[in-house]
């Protein structure tokens, strides 16, 4: 039983590592609201509140790319 503890604990700490190495995933998301207003969200899974909204685009990649298709639906009238 004793020779059970290192290797729980070495087990635990590469659990550990790998787990503090992995980067987080931080992805955009187009909202949109009941007047037409339309904004960039930082995290696609977060949500705003109360039910007057939707999310046009999910998972955009980044803030750049996230812009331009918040110009994009502004061009096409989608957003105001």
């Amino acid at each position: 039983m004793k020779r059970l503890k290192p290797l729980a604990f070495a087990i635990s700490a590469v659990a550990l590592a790998l787990a503090a190495s992995v980067p987080a995933r931080a992805d955009f998301a187009l909202i949109q609201f009941d007047n037409a207003r339309c904004e960039v969200w930082s995290n696609s899974a977060d949500n705003p509140w109360g039910a007057n909204w939707a999310k046009l685009l999910v998972g955009i990649p980044d803030w750049h790319s996230a812009e331009a298709a918040y110009h994009s639906a502004h061009a096409q009238g989608v957003c105001r």
